[in-house]
């Protein structure tokens, strides 16, 4: 038989296997990916490289988090084996979405002893609809509370519960500490490694992954002979080519230098030429002069492409079935920084600079969705969570962008007659002692406990079905009550039936009475009522939250305020002013806070909390009885 035939007897490419790399967060993948590629010889035997290679931003060196989708290669027993990197996290569902029809395979990590936690469900689900082949790698076997048998009963029930078929189900195994490159496919052996304190002796080797992909994973159709298809899964840009349209050769042959036709979702077909073509070797593109189908390859001279678009042939261009992606659940209204100090920060103000970044970026994100407004400067940004708007809202104030952000909404829908809004599968794993203050956190949250676990260490894993609106704030009051010791999970379940109403803020704001500089003296007297936000020398405007109040109003004060001076008083004999330090919120934290009559003023070199109206004469009238809504406040 021809080896590159199949056994259904369709011709592949036998020399390419493209597989997926998915997990939970934080269960390993980027490092599994980094032992692969430094045990293929990606790199220098005295190469100096850094851990997470792949994660190449500022953003997710930072963090510890994948965002984006990477791509790389690895040359093993003469086959090219493409490697895609997914996001762990919920938020970035969208990644993983559209990268998974670019492979044949995946290799699911789990953690050894945490097992399948929410986003291993998401993933695996998006596997088994794109029919991919799986791969089990339990990793962090080197845990002394591994539980490699019950982890992997926990699996094989999460794929039967998901609906998958005896060949699903029938995957190989292998048990890994990927920070080492320590990969094994013997389970009794992955028993005893945990239990070993000198594991120097156990000598690194991911062989038994390779090995797996070359046997589990198919080969790629290789239909060379029918008219050239390519979908657009992922974009990228440098400063020399211009837009760069990454994806997977579905049929036919891409050569450098030939025109194309560019089928869009919407029906439309443009016309380009293919200026230069790239493979990925490593972590490198190399440039060739053609890519057969199965391969995955990265183009450049076509500006105006998007993700999901067919690059097909000139003569009767066949467009490939759209990507599928889930739809938005949280909202954010962006808006020109109109603050008094608006333009002191950032190099990118106008609403055009505004409009052009958040447009470039709903190109390339195939979740994220970018709509205009009533208000020219305001414009509508949707997305799958708080985490993923706020990492766009990073990213373009470190790139000298100022902007106001609102706070974060659930998208709700009508259904027969009946708002329903999105729900959210959350696990917690806390000590046992805090349980009940856990509980009595999450009730007026509208959260239903759907399963509660105890585990070693005395410490206790809960499940819950909760309003996405539920989860607003919840992670540094979760930090707090746990004094730093819980850890959270959660990834979009549901539409369900309206909650009611959840209030997650019950206290209101201080706001500075003037434009100033703030002192001392007046923050002494300040902070008897409530939490402060700004410290002394800090200038401040009108309208700015300074602090949190400890009643539920809002109260303007003046927090510039100075000590009168006299010959019996003077400067030198001023007595010193001791003061508790101020609360200083990052960007998740203050979206999460404000209220709906408040904004987020982000700068690239602050981060400032405002009232929507900073004129405190029009706040008053606005908030009189009459005019105010069914909460007693006006939005």
């Amino acid at each position: 038989m021809d080896e590159n035939l199949n056994n259904n007897g369709f011709r592949v490419n036998a020399k390419v296997r493209n597989v997926a790399v998915i997990a939970h967060v934080d269960h390993g993948k980027t490092t599994l990916i980094d032992a692969l590629l430094k045990q293929t010889g990606i790199f220098r035997s005295n190469q100096v490289v850094a851990e997470r290679v792949l994660d190449s931003s500022e953003l997710e060196k930072e963090r510890g988090i994948t965002i984006l989708a990477k791509n790389t290669s690895i040359n093993y027993k003469g086959v090219k084996i493409n490697v895609v990197d997914t996001p762990g996290h919920a938020d970035f569902g969208g990644e993983v979405e559209r990268t998974l029809g670019m492979v044949d395979g995946a290799l699911l990590l789990v953690d050894a002893f945490e097992g399948p936690m929410p986003q291993t469900r998401f993933v695996v689900q998006k596997a088994l609809e794109q029919k991919l082949r799986l791969i089990l790698v339990i990793n962090k076997i080197d845990r002394p509370d591994a539980r490699i048998d019950e982890v992997y009963g926990e699996v094989f029930d999460l794929l039967v519960n998901l609906g998958a078929g005896d060949d699903d189900v029938d995957f190989p195994v292998v048990y890994a500490e990927a920070r080492r490159g320590f990969v094994t496919s013997d389970v009794e052996a992955a028993k005893k490694y945990s239990g070993i304190q000198n594991k120097s002796r156990f000598s690194p080797d991911v062989t038994p992954v390779l090995d797996s992909i070359l046997e589990r994973v198919p080969a790629p159709y290789a239909r060379k002979d029918l008219p050239l298809q390519m979908m657009v899964s992922a974009l990228s840009y440098d400063d020399y080519v211009g837009r760069i349209a990454i994806g997977r050769i579905h049929a036919g042959v891409l050569e450098k230098g030939a025109p194309v036709s560019i089928c869009r979702p919407d029906g439309t077909v443009a016309s380009g030429e293919i200026s230069t073509l790239w493979v990925f070797q490593g972590l490198k593109r190399l440039e060739v002069s053609q890519v057969e189908a199965g391969d995955i390859g990265a183009i450049t001279g076509i500006e105006e492409v998007s993700i999901g678009d067919t690059v097909a042939g000139c003569d009767n261009p066949v467009p490939l079935p759209p990507i599928k992606i889930e739809e938005p659940t949280v909202v954010v209204t962006f808006k020109v920084n109109d603050s008094p100090f608006a333009g002191d920060e950032g190099k990118y103000i106008t609403s055009r600079h505004l409009r052009e970044r958040l447009l470039r970026e709903s190109r390339k994100d195939v979740s994220l969705k970018v709509e205009g407004t009533d208000e020219p400067d305001s414009f509508k940004v949707s997305g799958r969570g708080e985490l993923h708007l706020s990492i766009l809202i990073e990213t373009m104030r470190r790139e000298g962008y100022e902007m106001a952000v609102s706070k974060p909404e659930v998208i709700f829908r009508a259904e027969e007659g009946h708002i329903k809004e999105p729900f959210e599968y959350l696990t917690i794993n806390i000590p046992e002692e805090h349980v009940g203050k856990v509980m009595e956190e999450l009730g007026p949250r509208k959260a239903e406990l759907i399963d509660m676990q105890t585990e070693g260490d005395h410490r206790a894993r809960l499940s819950f079905l909760v309003p996405t609106r539920g989860l607003f704030g919840l992670r540094p009051v979760l930090l707090a009550i746990t004094k730093g010791t819980g850890i959270m999970h959660h990834v979009f379940d549901s539409y369900g039936d309206h909650a009611g109403a959840i209030v997650t803020r019950r206290t209101g704001a201080l706001i500075s009475w003037e434009t100033g500089t703030v002192t001392a003296y007046a923050l002494r007297n300040a902070e008897q009522r409530g939490e402060l936000f700004v410290s002394p020398g800090e200038k401040v405007y009108a309208g700015q939250v300074i602090g949190e109040n400890s009643r539920a109003l809002d109260l303007d004060i003046n927090v510039c305020k100075k000590r009168h001076l006299s010959n019996v008083r003077a400067v030198s004999s001023e007595e010193l002013v001791r003061l508790t330090p101020p609360r200083i919120m990052g960007l998740e934290e203050a979206m999460v806070w404000i209220d709906q009559d408040e904004l987020v003023e982000v700068t690239p070199a602050s981060i400032r909390i405002r009232k929507a109206i900073l004129d405190r004469q029009q706040r008053y009238r606005l908030r009189k009885p009459e005019n105010a809504g069914e909460d007693g406040i006006v939005y």
